[in-house]
């Protein structure tokens, strides 16, 4: 049977020594409270603080988030600590310390893939190679930039579909950013016929596009012939579209291409079809199959 008075003493011991150690450690308990009530509203002032210094130098409402919150947690975490060591809790904070570490490790390990672009996003953000709106092209795809998040990029091609491209593509792939100058370059190959005169030919070509609409008012057309094709000499035209928009890049490249087809029209210079020559080797058999006909 159970000795219920023992059993009594034994609680009774127990509660009575909990108490003493209450007691005991009440100083340090209502301190370590204190510690944490203005460590808290601290961490929350420094909070908004960074938000405002980083905002300044990024510009970027989602990194501005990211670091302050990192700040917040980072300053939370030494107040927590601090008040744990008032208690005489340092083995409980050493273990957590190691239990923490071995956890971020195990992550770092189970979600590289995932660190690798939100690190990359971090980089993207800061350095700017491109921003919402910019059009782009990265590895294969080419497009108008539509969100540019810590994680991925979203592009908007040109047929419509929504591309979702991971930030470690875009940090460590080439980035063709065709909206930083403000104005994007045409260049169109053109062949006229070996019989024509050349100097007129290129003097049509520029007088023809360069009062096109849409040209940018601080870039010339330039004109140079760059070889000696199979059935006539090639040059390229280069003209410059005043937007990066690729409805009005596409326009002015047929406004050129009607222009110079016209005036080429007008002044009897030649765009030559191409010109394939055919060697036919008659097999000696049929020729003597000819020959013997004749003979008939």
């Amino acid at each position: 049977m159970i000795d219920l008075e023992k059993a009594f003493q034994i609680i009774n011991e127990k509660l009575e020594l909990w108490l003493r150690e209450l007691v005991r450690i009440l100083p340090n308990l209502a301190l370590a409270i204190v510690l944490l009530v203005i460590g808290m509203y601290i961490c929350k002032w420094l909070r908004n603080l960074s938000k405002k210094l980083i905002f300044r130098f990024t510009g970027n409402v989602t990194i501005t988030t990211l670091f302050s919150t990192f700040i917040y947690l980072f300053l939370l975490g030494i107040t927590i600590f601090t008040a744990l060591s008032i208690l005489k809790l340092d083995k409980a904070v050493t273990s957590i310390l190691a239990g923490a570490g071995i956890v971020g490790l195990a992550l770092a390990f189970a979600f590289q893939d995932i660190a690798a672009n939100f690190i990359s996003g971090i980089f993207i953000s800061f350095r700017r190679p491109l921003k919402v709106g910019d059009i782009v092209s990265i590895k294969d795809y080419m497009g108008k930039v539509d969100e540019i998040n810590l994680r991925d990029t979203i592009i908007r091609t040109f047929q419509g579909k929504m591309v979702i491209i991971p930030n470690k593509d875009v940090f460590q792939n080439p980035i063709e950013n065709y909206s930083i100058l403000g104005k994007r370059r045409i260049d169109l190959e053109v062949g006229v016929s070996y019989n024509d005169d050349l100097e007129l030919a290129a003097q049509l070509a520029v007088d023809a596009v360069k009062h096109i609409d849409g040209l940018a008012a601080d870039e010339e057309v330039t004109l140079f012939y760059t070889e000696f094709g199979e059935s006539s000499i090639n040059f390229t035209i280069r003209l410059w579209c005043n937007s990066t928009e690729q409805l009005q890049y596409l326009k002015v490249g047929h406004l050129a291409i009607i222009a110079i087809k016209k005036i080429f029209d007008q002044n009897n210079i030649t765009i030559p079809f191409p010109i394939r020559t055919l060697d036919v080797a008659w097999p000696e058999s049929f020729t003597a199959k000819q020959q013997n006909g004749k003979q008939l």
